[in-house]
């Protein structure tokens, strides 16, 4: 009985379209980042150099870059809702899952070879309810940004009257 309701809070957190990513793609990763009250979406680009469990919900990447000449190796879980969608940019060709070997390669030894794929159908993945979210995001954004103008303008009016009837009282004396 346990397991099964386990099952079913699994399956529920599952993502219904993901992208069928492999070791040695290149992909573009879009990330929700929350920092204080504000939300931004930040995009990591690297090779996936391990991909695990891909057909459970705790199915994971890793996705390999060098940022200013070091490299950095980032753990993204497929299925979680901070990662907003996943891009595949190029495919290559490799033998193995865990691309190990890339770690101690740089410059044209690190390079892999390419394949030509359709990147529109394989990145032809919609999630319906990640495009409200980020459109609601948008729009709690734009609604923000007005009330604080507004609240701006309100303030900036009554600092107005009370310069007006400041020099009111200065006109009379």
């Amino acid at each position: 009985m346990s397991f099964e309701l386990i099952n079913t809070v699994n399956q529920a957190q599952k993502k219904s379209n993901v992208v069928d990513v492999h070791s040695g793609d290149t992909v573009r990763v879009h990330q929700k980042i929350k920092e204080g009250a504000k939300e931004r979406i930040q995009i990591f680009e690297g090779v996936v150099v391990r991909t695990d469990r891909k057909n459970s919900h705790t199915s994971r990447i890793t996705v390999r870059k060098i940022a200013s000449g070091v490299g950095v190796e980032k753990g993204f879980m497929i299925h979680s809702p901070l990662v907003e969608k996943i891009e595949v940019v190029r495919r290559s060709k490799v033998r193995r899952n865990f691309l190990s070997y890339l770690r101690k390669r740089s410059g044209k030894s690190a390079r892999l070879k390419n394949q030509n794929f359709d990147r529109e159908s394989i990145n032809d993945v919609r999630d319906l309810e990640a495009e409200a979210e980020e459109h609601r995001l948008k729009e709690q954004a734009k609604i923000d940004a007005a009330e604080k103008q507004a609240a701006k303008d309100k303030e900036e009016a009554k600092l107005t009257a009370l310069q007006a009837e400041v020099e009111a009282r200065h006109t009379k004396s």
